[in-house]
């Protein structure tokens, strides 16, 4: 039994994370910490706890926190987390941060993205990029694991099989994702307001997503050299989930089978990427309140073109659920435990 805690725990991360580590077997909730100065009931928040639960917020303490965990989580803003997360680290513990903080390795390439210094980047070579499909070896070594953005996950996933085989054009792939409401956070905005988002469908930071930087750096590695891409966020009228369509285009003599091939041999062992059978493809209710990203492929022998599909819960695969996947890992618990 390992001891953790959730630093910003009333965020909707936050609250993702308590349902899960309340249902884990092989977790004791030590802390659970607010930045609200004001009372909050655990249980207006998560209704659905258990009678008696016996857990409460509190204002943070890095002595508390500290002493009484094995694990903690950050689910705290980006630009907020780095300091926090230096000081866990520095007292020994396994930290596992759910913003952007430790993400992009260059600390420069962090501070043009996010507009602010990062005041911690001695710890950057440190941090292990936490997508375990691609870096599950180091991730079972880290002390600091840089929980991967939602946007990021679903579109490495969607193209991690096709650039490590070789087997499309690096300087052609676009994505088109479509996320709920529920990513952009807690904080109100005009843009998230309901009167804007119900009844409507927009793009927005349309190739210039904060995210770009660390998928960059993934494809990288997948593709042996350097890969940009096109990519487009849109906002959908729903709360939760992600469905990136991803457009690539097939080698010379790179046959549909292959490319289809590629994809079910990377996933075959792997307990939460989902490859659909030919011809199907996923949708975000597939995958809504689950770990799992579903994929589906379209490529045809008659097309040089190849339409890559995939779906994740924003909340869940794309941050809380896979917190908790890096986790297991790290302790050396059964990877898909208290998520399925």
């Amino acid at each position: 039994m390992i001891k953790a805690s959730v630093v910003g725990a009333t965020g909707y991360t936050g609250l993702e994370l308590i349902k899960i580590l309340t249902r884990h077997p092989r977790v004791k909730i030590s802390s659970l910490t607010t930045r609200s100065e004001e009372p909050v009931s655990l249980d207006k928040l998560i209704p659905s706890l258990p009678k008696n639960h016996g857990l409460k917020l509190e204002t943070f303490s890095l002595v508390k926190v500290a002493s009484n965990s094995d694990v903690i989580f950050l689910a705290l803003p980006h630009t907020q987390a780095m300091d926090v997360a230096y000081d866990c680290y520095k007292a020994g513990k396994i930290v596992i941060d759910l913003s952007a903080d430790f993400r992009i390795k260059e600390a420069k390439l962090y501070e043009v993205w996010y507009g602010h210094k990062h005041s911690k980047k001695e710890l950057l070579g440190d941090a292990v990029y936490g997508l375990p499909e691609a870096y599950r070896g180091q991730i079972k070594k880290s002390q600091l694991i840089a929980n991967p953005g939602c946007y990021a996950t679903s579109i490495l996933l969607g193209l991690k099989p096709a650039l490590e085989s070789r087997l499309v054009d690096t300087d052609s792939i676009v994505v088109d994702s479509k996320s709920g409401v529920s990513g952009a956070g807690k904080k109100l905005s005009e843009t998230t307001a309901f009167c804007n988002v119900d009844e409507n469908f927009s793009a927005y930071k349309v190739n210039q997503h904060q995210h770009t930087p660390e998928v960059e750096a993934s494809l990288a590695k997948f593709a042996g050299k350097k890969v940009s891409f096109t990519f487009v966020p849109h906002l959908l009228p729903i709360d939760r989930g992600i469905l990136s369509t991803i457009y690539l285009k097939k080698k010379k003599g790179i046959s549909a089978k292959k490319i289809r091939q590629a994809f079910t041999q990377a996933y075959e062992s792997e307990p939460f990427v989902r490859v659909r059978p030919e011809g199907t493809f996923p949708s975000v209710k597939d995958v809504a309140h689950t770990n799992f990203c579903d994929i589906g492929i379209w490529a045809h022998e008659r097309s040089d073109r190849v339409i890559v599909i995939s779906a994740i819960d924003n909340l869940l695969k794309g941050a809380s659920g896979q917190a908790v996947q890096n986790m297991n890992i790290r302790c050396g618990f059964p990877e898909a435990m208290g998520l399925v």
